[in-house]
């Protein structure tokens, strides 16, 4: 089969690779659309030890099972491959399985003409679902995981908040998309990207900014604060906006260190969450919300050909494009 295989740092080999083999237990997928990740970046860059080449990347995906349990069904997947057995999965938490895998980082992913994984990480597509659509399926559910946490730590309904976003790449365009859906009036979007700034400008309608030019929301004014980047800078700043009381969602995973401000943290009692992916519930409820609109018309996605994935991936590495998702067909 053909695939994208991430080789080197910042080099992504576009070659034949082996069909994969089943193991008991799982389905082959003919992939139709896989869409290049934050995290498939992070790896591209050199920077995820736990992705290590040479390596099938790509874990946002559709297609149609092909061989094993199901087979003729077009699923997405969750990509996480958990134990079923633990006190996080067992509680619905299987996000948080100690003894996960995940294809395109411990196993081969979805950057291929075909991919292996667990029959029962597949979730079925309702009929007439488009693949362009359904690919989004795993960050969509990121976004809708994280929203559900931080609705939870919020005095107020979230349609009364002021909510800043952090990042206009598909998380945090996503996360946008869903907050309109559920009624936030006064929404901001930070980006650096001016490509990005119009993409999301045009899909939210929120009040985006550059917030290394312009003038970001004052201090203590944001009653949540979604952080989809995960920078020091962006950590700085989120704490910096929210207000007392106030939340910071913070999903982004760009830098792995930095300090930020525990005296605010504590004296004005903010609420800091950690969000990692999604469960299972949160999967098939990105499929439903995805495919009855939530998220708009998705005029924003972008598609090209897997052959052309390590152009994609360049043009994603500099700047040049505009588009938050990218995805690929092989």
């Amino acid at each position: 089969m053909k695939a994208l295989v991430y080789t080197a740092p910042n080099e992504v080999t576009y070659r034949d690779e082996p069909d994969p083999s089943l193991a008991p237990g799982e389905v082959l997928i003919e992939v139709e659309a896989v869409g290049i990740c934050g995290s498939d970046m992070h790896a591209y860059h050199g920077h995820d030890p736990r992705r290590v080449p040479p390596l099938i990347l790509g874990h946002e995906l559709a297609g149609r099972i092909v061989d094993g349990p199901g087979a003729g069904a077009r699923v997405t997947v969750n990509p996480l491959i958990t134990c079923g057995m633990c006190e996080w999965c067992l509680q619905g938490r299987d996000n948080l399985c100690a003894h996960r895998t995940m294809i395109g980082m411990t196993r081969p992913g979805g950057f291929a003409q075909y991919v292996t994984t667990a029959a029962r990480s597949v979730v079925a597509l309702p009929d007439g679902m488009p693949s362009r659509v359904a690919a989004l399926t795993e960050p969509a559910a990121t976004a809708l995981h994280a929203l559900h946490l931080a609705g939870r730590a919020l005095v107020r309904p979230l349609a009364e908040c002021r909510v800043l976003v952090l990042g206009g790449g598909a998380i945090g365009l996503l996360s946008a998309l869903l907050l309109r859906s559920r009624g936030v009036r006064d929404l901001q979007v930070a980006e650096t990207n001016a490509l990005r700034r119009a993409a999301v400008s045009r899909a939210t309608a929120a009040a985006v900014y550059d917030p290394a030019a312009d003038a970001s929301p004052p201090p203590a004014s944001v009653d949540l604060v979604i952080d989809a980047v995960g920078a020091k800078a962006t950590r700085t700043a989120a704490l910096a906006a929210v207000k007392p009381g106030g939340v910071v969602m913070h999903i982004g995973l760009l830098d792995w260190e930095s300090e930020i401000d525990m005296r605010k943290l504590t004296l004005a009692e903010i609420t800091l969450i950690g969000a990692y992916t999604y469960a299972t519930a949160d999967v098939h409820a990105a499929v439903h919300a995805l495919h009855e609109g939530a998220f708009g018309d998705l005029a924003w996605v972008e598609e090209r050909p897997l052959a052309e994935g390590s152009r994609a991936f360049r043009d994603l590495h500099a700047g040049r494009a505009g588009a938050a998702k990218i995805l690929l067909r092989p």
